[in-house]
């Protein structure tokens, strides 16, 4: 077995400014880099030098360097990046951050840039841009609603759609409201109100009031879809896997002219009733074959949440499989 030697290189990073953000809070972002490759890293002002095998010091490199050219770029480095951009680049030795960020999302009413994280995300957003209906599945913490939104209102801000249409099934997608307490408004909001916090990420509160009373923005539960015809709207239908059939080919087909629709879901957390099949899973059966209709899979590697969040997923998925295994054995 041929042994590994250890060198070292230095790297220096001359905006200390652009070098503390790289770094990290305390430098959390180096020791991140060295826990999980085993690698030495000191640092002094600008410059820092790393100590490991060639191959380990090559991924640190390229992950440092790559971000701080994005930050010179005005891309925040936020919590969780180093994780994934090392991800990246050991998976594809020629993986581009600069490429990767290309397809941003500029919202002016905020000045903020939004723009993919992962190559899952990036051609989501371009599955977005070229079809007319899509699919975006995945786990919790992909950002399939938090980019489709980002695209919605960025598309509305720059005139290409007149509104924007924001819906999801309500209360175990049977809508029974009934049982609730208060006004019709008190009962759905509890139910809509991931959908209002990502739109108030984007927009300030005051401009996302105005639009949303002047009908430019409309956030409302599955069942209100109804007898509509949406034209010249971008549609988003979160949490689509809690849709019956019934609700998933009403919604479907009250897509206009000019209108875009994304349909958003996690087909590992169904909470129809059993009898029940729910509308995604359906129509990612049937409807996958038809021209400008696009299914674009997001995986626990396009997790943007907390990087627990990762690994609380891959748990299920295992626990998932090995049930399966079992009740195979027991037949």
């Amino acid at each position: 077995m041929k042994k590994q030697t250890s060198n070292i290189i230095q790297l220096h990073f001359t905006d200390n400014n652009l070098a503390r953000n790289l770094f990290g809070p305390e430098e959390s972002h180096l020791r991140q880099l060295s826990d999980q490759l085993g690698v030495e890293i000191h640092v002094r002002g600008g410059e820092i030098s790393i100590r490991g095998d060639d191959e380990k010091i090559r991924l640190v490199k390229k992950v440092l360097t790559q971000l701080y050219d994005m930050l010179q770029k005005g891309y925040p480095v936020m919590e969780g990046d180093i994780e994934r951009v090392l991800r990246i680049v050991a998976d594809d030795k020629e993986a581009s951050l600069h490429e990767l960020f290309l397809d941003s999302i500029i919202i002016p009413a905020k000045k903020k840039v939004i723009y993919p994280k992962t190559p899952g995300q990036k051609d989501y957003l371009k599955a977005i841009m070229k079809n007319d209906v899509v699919f975006g599945i995945g786990p919790a913490g992909t950002g399939k609603t938090y980019l489709a939104m980002a695209r919605a209102v960025s598309c509305l801000l720059k005139g290409d759609c007149e509104r924007i249409i924001l819906t999801r099934p309500a209360i175990e997608a049977g809508e029974k409201l009934g049982f609730l307490p208060g006004d019709l408004v008190e009962k759905v909001n509890p139910y809509l109100r991931p959908l209002y916090d990502a739109l108030h990420d984007m927009l300030d509160f005051d401009k996302a009031k105005k639009m949303l009373e002047r009908g430019e923005i409309e956030v409302a539960p599955l069942a209100f879809m109804r007898g509509r015809t949406l034209n010249d709207a971008f549609v988003i239908l979160d949490e689509a896997q809690n849709c019956t059939r019934e609700q998933m080919k009403m919604f479907l087909t009250r897509i206009g002219q000019k209108s875009r629709v994304v349909v958003t879901g996690d087909i590992t957390q169904i909470d129809l009733p059993r009898e029940k099949q729910s509308g995604l899973v359906h129509a990612l059966k049937i409807l996958k074959n038809i021209p400008g209709i696009a299914f674009h899979y997001l995986t626990d590697q396009d997790v943007m949440r907390h990087t627990l969040v990762r690994d609380i997923i891959l748990a299920y998925e295992e626990d998932h499989q090995k049930e399966n295994f079992y009740k195979k054995e027991a037949v």
